[in-house]
């Protein structure tokens, strides 16, 4: 694409092509417009399972089995479907190798290190503040008389 430029009022700098494009494109998203595509893709990667799965996998890659210990709690299934919705998104990267017996491995791809990286420090922000998350709850409960 050519680097054209817009013309506009005397306030303001000219900008390029690109530069109009990719901001239309960012504001084709919107995660709070009811019908946006990105709040399910969202939900995928912030939901109680795929918070931990995309965590876990930052660590390396994993096998299906081992990746469903260091989760501690998800089902089989759960696991399976969450999985294979951040394969769809193109967070994760799945590889069926081609052993006896067979097995799976799951790691991430760049995009889904970028958002499993952005997930971690929400995870130790959230570790880190428990004490005041606990006696925010104490308190929440007392007033309320539970």
């Amino acid at each position: 694409m050519s680097a054209r430029t817009f013309e506009v009022p005397p306030h303001r700098p000219a900008v390029s092509a690109e530069t109009v494009e990719e901001e239309h494109d960012r504001l084709l998203f919107d995660v709070f417009a009811k019908a946006c595509p990105s709040r399910q893709v969202l939900e995928h990667a912030t939901g109680r399972w795929g918070i931990l799965a995309l965590s876990a996998l930052l660590d390396g890659t994993y096998r299906f089995n081992a990746l469903r210990r260091r989760v501690a709690g998800v089902s089989e299934k759960m696991l399976a479907q969450t999985l294979q919705a951040l394969e769809r998104d193109g967070f994760v990267r799945r590889e069926a190798r081609p052993t006896i017996p067979p097995h799976v491995e799951y790691s991430l791809t760049d995009l889904g290190r970028e958002v499993a990286e952005k997930l971690v420090e929400l995870i130790r922000l959230t570790e880190t503040r428990m004490p005041e998350v606990l006696a925010a709850q104490e308190s929440y409960d007392r007033a309320k008389g539970r």
